[in-house]
């Protein structure tokens, strides 16, 4: 492992995008957005053999054999305590999609915990946020327990090992 504590920050900024490129290369992110939301996606396209939409689609991220449409959502804990919110949910009274995934992933980027959440568990459970237009949701550990829900983190977890 490098040791970055000593280079300057300059040198660390250039990495970063470096790192970028050669994930878009290698296709594991779609964008030179920040690569957690493009990760998530990737990891249910590969665990569930899902179809994944254009970059700028607004609604549902991917479609399943099936015709389901999955709003993807990953979240990166800096810390245990970090943060559950979910990435804001556009349009949601419009049912924009039928199921939710969502992962929450370590500092490192592994994942710690997956779920493919109904629509109607969602909705109810989402607050909205005027400032944004949006609403959002928290992906709290009781979520796992609604009924309904799927805990799908091995499946997560074995996409990763195969990325």
């Amino acid at each position: 492992m490098i040791d970055l504590k000593d280079a300057p920050v300059s040198a660390l900024l250039e990495l970063h995008g470096d790192v970028l490129a050669e994930l878009r290369r290698r296709d594991v992110v779609r964008s030179a957005n920040n690569p957690t939301g493009n990760y998530g996606e990737l990891l249910f396209s590969k665990a569930f053999g899902w179809t994944l939409n254009g970059n700028s689609s607004a609604d549902a991220d991917a479609i399943c054999v099936e015709g389901l449409r999955y709003q993807i959502k990953c979240r990166r804990l800096a810390t245990s305590e970090g943060s559950r919110h979910l990435g804001f949910i556009r349009r949601l009274p419009e049912r924009p999609f039928d199921k939710l995934a969502a992962v929450l992933l370590d500092d490192k980027f592994r994942v710690i915990r997956g779920a493919i959440i109904p629509y109607d568990v969602v909705e109810p459970r989402a607050s909205y946020v005027d400032s944004v237009k949006a609403w959002k949701f928290i992906l709290r550990d009781s979520v796992w327990e609604i009924p309904g829900v799927m805990n799908v983190t091995a499946d997560l977890r074995a996409a990763e090992q195969s990325i």
